[in-house]
């Protein structure tokens, strides 16, 4: 049993801003390792979504009478609209058209719990994108206006906002064409809406007969490299005038494992690439002299066609040469051949190094650790039965663990402790990293002995420091994962760290201070161990300061991530399923080892700069002792020479090994039109790519800079990209609005999002812990969960519609909300609310939420009956308790957001009038709100007019 948790400031939930919070009691019988995960729930049942029809009328009536004062509700109307008093009308907003204030406001036509239903259907209130719009074709031409962002645009110019309807920027007739239409909006009366954060990005248009397969895959998909740019500008010089930054996210890989994530493997080891600038044959390519040679579509060069290519080696017969998957596929892998290994392929090997100090002990997080260890060694990865497991404790000493083979005779694991912490020294090297599958039966007794061995200790010492280098020293000649987990601040040996946090500094000039490493050898230790091939992985738990910003030095060079969990203690059970459910995942991942990525491109244009969590080897090879796959990656594109071809090819190669030993190469080939119209150019930006290249510029200035630094750059970028479309691209001319592309309408929301985010924004009261985490999320999140991270996801649960919570009938997936924007004028006091970021979810219970919702969510009588803070909800036996869950869980699920990821975010009950310190967490992630030091998005959006005017 773990001991209850310390009242120590971080508590049921991390002080992000508010420094010292209360703590919420604790269930004495939860015990160490917390409950298991209950099942998943069954989808409705029609009997339950009739009951829930049954319900309806009681459910709006009782908002109504909270929201009106006992006004009746005749026919699902007020009574003054019911008797023909003329009522006021709401303004359209985003692509809704405009709604009855009083329907806004209390719910007509009435829907469980009295909210509104959405008048125009489609996703978030809007239709699907119409496929003119993919072609570039004004609504003027195709009759009824088009879907999609410039739906939207033409939807509320037809409603007369905005004054005249804007025609699309017409190109020079010579250029005119398949390319994306500028479709120009006013960001001041046809505003945002976050479902747009949803659409795929523009288009990319290429010349007819681009690719040398009709096929479908020939470019690559936006999932694993989105380019800030889908038409890329043929100069320099239109480059530096557009304003706009031409890079590459790159996420090689959409899911933890191969088999959620199929990509077409080519067998035969036929690898065929260019002599000069050695590209992959890729469906850009041209065949030429009978298909006997083809030419580079990077660098032009010739290169002779290799005779296996049209033959398959197993079968002894000839092949059709265009069903290849790499002429149809612009994602391959390809299996290498010998001279693609430096050596053979290493084992996977996963050296753990637990702190056993008192305070790993005394919160269950050793218990935990070895618990989840434990049960996870079927998950890890080991079908070639190589993998290699390690274990090392950590205190003021180092206790080395030899782990016999089954088959030996004295099946007990010996403990060797070395107290020499400036040189420590491995006393049996050879029986220290062990296989799991001929060691399989004693790692699991040992696993089930380690918390007893230390459950008396009572040593406050941390030497972290010395275990990495005995570590280091221990899997250097293999290569592998050390993966570390720790409770308190290393205080003894190498890489001593002191506790620095000064609450005077934080909100000061000098917090950056704070965010910068304090000792030298967690970054020249990270360099050396990505040299060896080894990666590290921090686990971080404290319910104090544990100098995060030294620390993830460590994986941030080596290809490895910071998990951070504050105030963690297994005595809640949510802490526990948390971290146990996460680590499993994480355990069970696939990696790649040993493994460098390159990124070449078509003549003229050149890699600049990278970012994301790796160690720049050279100017142009990003080395990853492990592979992780659910980080992103930016590449920062310069334009060197002129560019002279209609279309251009961005090439990402990772050069890896398997965890069953085999060595790939995963081959990702863009193909982008080119274009000399500075119109093209905004009209193809993607916003989203736009927004993450900001965030790892903002992480870049946190961490050299300033605070300050990071938090003017989204300001400063956007507002010259407001000023540049206003002055090139005739935004100036119409109007007093602020002008800007369609396609970019939520730029000036992630830009806000961004600098008022828990890791940029300006504030007294955030630890430099918890900032010092978010930052390493800003820097490797993957494209579609930064988006939700920097502009959290908000849904209306009290009146969400018939479909939502139950699966769809051909997907059979679970059917969220619409999203909504996150403003609080968006809420009714009677409602109930789902707020996620991706790593925390907040579920907000309105101060007027009548008894029957109460009763039919939480299983209690009245509001104050529920409890606030940490926590899950419980199963009851109502159609609607099971759609709120589905909700939950579903926005959790981050497969079916295309990405993959290990957080299970935890849930947080919020209600309007209870306590306060929680409800201000939860209001600092609407976004659009005033907080803090940070501007409303009113306030945003006329500040940014303001710079643009003068």
């Amino acid at each position: 049993m773990a001991a209850p948790p310390p009242n120590d400031g971080y508590g049921q939930y991390p002080p992000q801003q508010y420094g010292e919070q209360p703590q919420y009691p604790v269930d004495p019988a939860q015990q160490a390792y917390g409950s298991p995960a209950s099942p998943p729930p069954a989808a409705a049942s029609q009997h339950g979504a009739e009951h829930g029809k049954k319900k309806k009328r009681a459910y709006a009536a009782q908002a109504f009478e909270v929201a009106t004062g006992g006004n009746a509700v005749v026919g699902g109307q007020p009574a003054a609209a019911q008797y023909g008093i003329p009522q006021p009308a709401a303004p359209g907003f985003g692509g809704y058209p405009a709604q009855d204030a009083q329907q806004v406001a209390y719910g007509a036509p009435t829907t469980p719990y009295g909210a509104p239903q959405p008048a125009v259907p489609g996703v978030g209130g809007y239709q699907a994108p119409d496929p003119y719009y993919s072609q570039g074709v004004p609504p003027a031409a195709v009759g009824p206006a088009p879907g999609g962002v410039a739906g939207i645009t033409a939807g509320i110019q037809s409603m007369g906002f905005g004054g005249q309807p804007q025609q699309p920027q017409q190109l020079p007739a010579q250029t005119r064409g398949h390319v994306n239409q500028l479709y120009p909006t006013d960001l001041l009366n046809q505003p945002f809406n976050v479902a747009e954060l949803e659409l795929p990005p523009p288009p990319i248009i290429l010349p007819p007969n681009s690719s040398v397969t009709p096929s479908p895959d020939a470019n690559c998909a936006p999932k694993y490299v989105r380019s800030t740019l889908n038409a890329v500008p043929t100069t320099h010089s239109l480059l530096k005038k557009s304003k706009l930054p031409f890079a590459l996210v790159i996420q090689p890989y959409a899911a933890l494992h191969d088999l959620d994530d199929p990509v077409p493997v080519v067998q035969d080891q036929v690898i065929s690439r260019c002599r000069r600038c050695r590209s992959y044959i890729n469906p850009f390519v041209t065949f030429l002299d009978h298909g006997h040679r083809w030419r580079c579509n990077m660098c032009n060069l010739t290169n002779d066609v290799p005779q296996a290519f049209d033959w398959d080696a197993a079968a002894q017969k000839s092949v059709d040469r265009w069903q290849r998957h790499e002429l149809n596929h612009a994602v391959v892998e390809f299996v290498a051949p010998q001279e693609y290994m430096v050596r053979p392929p290493q084992p996977l090997v996963y050296l753990f190094l637990f702190d056993v100090s008192y305070a790993a002990v005394s919160t269950g997080l050793l218990a935990t650790s070895a618990r989840t260890i434990l049960d996870s060694l079927d998950r890890i990865p080991n079908a070639d039965r190589r993998t290699r497991l390690g274990f090392i404790a950590v205190d003021s000493s180092l206790h080395y663990f030899s782990v016999p083979r089954d088959t030996e005779e004295n099946g007990e694991t010996s403990m060797l402790v070395v107290s020499d912490l400036d040189e420590p020294f491995l006393p049996v090297p050879g029986e220290l990293l062990v296989p799991l599958t001929e060691c399989r039966q004693n790692i699991e007794s040992f696993l089930n002995k380690l918390p007893e061995m230390f459950a008396n200790n009572q040593s406050n010492g941390n030497c972290m420091g010395s275990a990495l280098r005995a570590g280091h020293k221990l899997i250097a000649p293999l290569g592998g994962k050390i993966v570390v987990l720790s409770s308190s601040l290393p205080n003894v040996g190498y890489g001593k760290l002191e506790m620095r946090e000064d609450k005077k500094l934080l909100g000061t000039s000098k917090e950056s201070g704070l965010l910068q490493t304090a000792n030298s050898f967690y970054k020249s230790f990270a360099v050396e161990c990505s040299k060896n091939q080894v990666s590290i992985d921090m686990f971080l738990f404290s319910s104090q300061y544990q100098d995060v910003a030294s620390l993830s030095n460590l994986p941030r060079y080596t290809g490895g991530q910071t998990w951070f969990y504050p105030g963690w203690n297994a005595a809640r059970a949510e802490d526990a399923v948390k971290f146990a459910s996460e680590f499993s995942d994480y355990l069970s991942s696939e990696i790649g080892l040993e493994a460098v990525l390159r990124v070449r491109a078509t003549t003229g244009l050149r890699m600049s700069t990278f970012y994301g969590n790796f160690f720049n080897r050279s100017s142009d090879l990003c080395a990853f002792p492990a592979f992780p796959r659910d980080q992103c990656y930016v590449v920062e594109v310069a334009i060197d020479e002129n560019l002279t071809k209609n279309f251009v090819c961005l090439q990402t190669a990772v050069l890896h090994t398997t965890c069953n030993g085999e060595r790939r190469i995963r081959v990702m080939t863009l193909a982008l039109p080119t274009t000399t119209n500075l119109a093209d150019v905004y009209a193809s930006a993607d916003q989203c790519a736009i927004a993450t290249y900001f965030s790892h510029k903002a992480v870049e200035k946190a961490l050299g800079n300033s605070l300050d630094a990071a938090r003017d750059l989204p300001q400063q970028k956007l507002t010259e990209l407001l000023q540049t479309f206003r002055k090139e691209l005739g935004g100036g001319s119409m109007g007093g609005g602020l002008q800007f592309p369609s396609n970019l309408r939520g730029l000036p929301a992630l830009c806000l999002g961004l600098t008022k985010h828990v890791g940029l924004r300006k504030s007294a009261l955030i630890p430099s812990d918890i900032r010092s985490a978010a930052l390493c999320q800003l820097s490797t999140l993957p494209l579609p969960l930064l988006m939700q991270y920097i502009y959290p996801r908000l849904y209306s649960l009290h009146d969400m519609p018939d479909n939502a919570g139950i699966p769809d009938p051909e997907t059979s997936q679970i059917v969220l909300p619409p999203p909504m924007n996150l403003s609080s004028e968006r809420f009714v006091p009677f409602g109930l609310y789902l707020i996620d970021d991706g790593q925390t979810q907040f579920l907000w219970v309105g101060r007027d939420a009548v008894p029957q919702l109460i009763l039919d969510v939480f299983g209690v009588q009245e509001r104050t009956q529920v409890a606030v803070g940490k926590g899950t909800l419980p199963e009851l036996d109502n159609d609607f308790n099971e759609r709120v869950r589905n909700v939950i869980a579903k926005s959790r699920d981050h497969k079916s957001k295309g990405v993959g990821s290990i957080t299970l975010p935890h849930l947080y009950i919020v209600r309007e009038d209870g306590e306060p310190s929680l409800k201000l967490w939860a209001q600092t992630l609407l976004v659009e709100d005033r907080a803090d030091q940070g501007m409303s998005f009113q306030q945003w959006m006329g500040m940014l007019r303001e710079k643009v005017s003068n």
